[in-house]
């Protein structure tokens, strides 16, 4: 089987990477920006290695999931893979070639199964997310 096309996206957020990554870090925050994650529950401090528990929804569909924090790079990188499908979520950010913005860019690295519909929900939910970071970021 070969892998699903990677869905990503990309937004500029005008506030300093420290600021930002408070936010993308937070993971308990995760149901406060995306559309399909009601609540994370971390165990312990988020570092690499940490543990979750999810509990998402899509239409009518709740589930739980666990998670396991596979990449954490204070300042600049957080990924989660989702044990049950291993999809893995990350953040990174960067500087705009100007210097003047942050780019938080979401990207999932592998997508095991799910049909087209599915995908495409999670590339909405994926920018619905960033829009949702950028103006809390931006709101102070």
């Amino acid at each position: 089987m070969t892998d699903p096309r990677p869905i990503e996206a990309n937004i500029e957020i005008d506030a300093p990477p420290r600021e930002v990554w408070a936010v993308v870090s937070d993971l308990e925050r995760m149901g406060e920006w995306s559309p399909q994650c009601l609540r994370m529950r971390v165990f312990g401090p988020v570092r690499l290695g940490a543990r979750a528990v999810n509990l998402n929804r899509q239409g009518m569909r709740v589930w739980p999931s666990t998670v396991k924090v596979v990449r954490y790079e204070p300042q600049r990188a957080i990924a989660f893979r989702i044990t049950e499908n291993r999809t893995v979520w990350s953040f990174e950010l960067g500087e705009t070639p100007d210097g003047l913005s942050t780019r938080s860019a979401f990207s999932t690295d592998r997508l095991l199964g799910g049909s087209a519909e599915f995908e495409e929900g999670l590339q909405r939910g994926v920018e619905q997310t960033l829009r949702r970071i950028k103006a809390e970021v931006e709101r102070g």
